[in-house]
C-alpha cells in the first residue's frame, strides 16, 4: 500500500490494497469478501477495485447450471464493499451496512472469466450515511450502475461526522 498526499488539506490517497489489506479494512471473509484488489482510494471521496469472476465461485452451482451468470446481487455486494472501503478509510467504523440501493441497472451479463472493474464515487450523505454512484464494467462495457447508500451505525449513535 502506498500513500501520497497532494496537499495538506486533502486526505491521503491510498493505492494498491491487496486482498489481505482489504481484509484488514472490511470484516467480510470467504465466501463473502468479493474484492480481489483495490486500485486507488481517495478516502471519503472515491475508489476503484477489481473483482475476478471465477467459474468455481459457489453462486455458479445454481445460477444457472446450463448458462453461468453472476447474480446481480453479488455485483451489488461487490460495489457496496468498495463503497465501504472508501467510507472506512475516511474514518467510518469497520462495520458499515448497505442501507439503500437506488436506480441500479444491469446492462450486460457477467460470466466466469470476466474481470469486473468497480468504481464508487461519493455524491452525498451525512449523519453516518454516505451515498455513492457506483459502476461495474467488463472490458470497458458497463455491466451494472446505480446509487448505493452505506450506513455507519457507530457514527449515527455518536454523531461523529464521516
Amino acid at each position: 500500500m502506498t500513500v501520497a498526499q497532494a496537499d495538506t488539506a486533502a486526505p491521503p490517497v491510498v493505492s494498491g490494497l491487496t486482498h489481505d489489506q482489504i481484509r484488514a479494512v472490511l470484516p467480510h471473509r470467504w465466501p463473502m469478501l468479493l474484492l480481489d484488489k483495490v486500485g486507488k482510494v481517495e478516502p471519503g471521496v472515491k475508489g476503484t477495485a477489481t473483482k475476478n469472476v471465477a467459474g468455481t465461485e459457489l453462486w455458479f452451482q445454481g445460477h444457472f447450471p446450463a448458462e453461468s451468470v453472476l447474480p446481480g446481487v453479488v455485483i451489488v455486494e461487490a460495489l457496496a464493499q468498495l463503497s465501504g472501503v472508501v467510507f472506512a478509510l475516511a474514518g467510518a467504523s469497520e462495520i458499515s451496512y448497505l442501507a439503500g440501493v437506488r436506480s441500479m441497472r444491469f446492462r450486460r451479463p457477467v460470466l466466469p472469466g470476466d474481470q469486473l472493474a468497480l468504481t464508487a464515487e461519493r455524491t452525498g450523505g451525512g449523519g453516518g450515511f454516505a451515498e455513492f454512484r457506483v459502476s461495474a464494467r467488463v472490458a470497458g462495457q458497463v455491466a451494472a450502475e446505480g446509487i448505493l447508500t452505506i450506513a455507519d451505525p457507530a457514527a449515527q449513535r455518536t454523531g461523529r461526522k464521516v
